[in-house]
């Protein structure tokens, strides 16, 4: 079983960027203005993480803006050297985002809800460099665009791994108790977690140590 690469979402500060660095992330969600869910900081705070991050470690953008002039207004304020977009955006978007953006590394989230989500990452994953499986609901009067908890039907993660071209990572509810299972069905290119290391919002050293121990 291959061990994927593992994103921890929801960094707060430069320490927690150094804890997870640490324990053996290879790459670090930082969130921006959500409608809803967890982590939320400034841009100028996600600037200051982003910059003192070791050039090898991956640095997401999540963001919930939708076109592309605020995107990279946005991403240009905040210096990340990929962008997570959390909601569905117009297909016309990625372009502009590679022609202003060149560099940097774009993904696009599919919140998995049924057999339709295959079809969603199928059309998207010619656009983007990576596609990141995670548990929300756009349709919800309030979005849920992430940091839910809550795990999604595996079986479709892996139907939608399986057919397109390009990494995959897979969040939504992963933690110690259940990402051997979760690497077993879906067989992911990165895990991304955040309240599965966590407790009371914040970074824990035991949860961070039982979550990488599994791994090994």
């Amino acid at each position: 079983m291959k061990i994927p690469k593992v994103k921890i979402c929801c960094i707060t500060s430069i320490e927690e960027a150094k804890l997870a660095i640490d324990y053996g992330a290879s790459a670090l969600g930082l969130v921006s203005e959500m409608p809803s869910g967890p982590g939320v900081i400034s841009e100028n705070t996600i600037s200051q993480i982003a910059a003192a991050v070791p050039p090898a470690i991956d640095t997401f953008l999540l963001t919930s803006k939708t076109t592309a002039e605020e995107i990279i207004n946005q991403h240009k304020k905040c210096n990340t050297n990929t962008i997570q977009i959390v909601d569905a955006v117009n297909k016309n978007v990625y372009p502009e985002l590679r022609k202003e953006l060149p560099g940097i590394s774009i993904v696009q989230v599919v919140h998995v809800s049924g057999e339709e989500s295959v079809e969603e990452a199928i059309s998207v994953s010619e656009f983007v460099d990576a596609i990141l499986l995670d548990s929300g609901n756009r349709k919800l009067s309030v979005k849920e665009l992430g940091g839910t908890g809550r795990t999604h039907d595996w079986t479709i993660s892996r139907k939608i791994r399986d057919a397109v071209p390009v990494p995959v990572y897979l969040a939504g509810g992963i933690n110690a108790g259940n990402v051997l299972d979760a690497i077993k069905k879906v067989e992911p290119f990165g895990i991304d977690l955040c309240s599965g290391v966590r407790v009371n919002g914040k970074l824990n050293t035991k949860r961070l140590e039982e979550f990488f121990a599994k791994l090994k």
